[in-house]
């Protein structure tokens, strides 16, 4: 199942918290682009990979 996110959303990924917090750029599908603070963008199967959403 994929979560519901949205670009400009702030995200954390929980197997990797040094990457810090990071910004939604797109969702196309299952597929999450990501702008972390210490890892740059990365692109994330949110079917493999439950983001979690901060409330900052």
């Amino acid at each position: 199942m994929t979560q519901d996110l949205l670009p400009g959303m702030l995200v954390s990924h929980p197997a990797e918290p040094d990457w810090g917090r990071g910004q939604v750029q797109s969702v196309i599908g299952a597929r999450v682009t990501v702008n972390f603070e210490h890892a740059g963008k990365v692109t994330i199967n949110s079917e493999e990979i439950q983001l979690e959403v901060l409330s900052d």
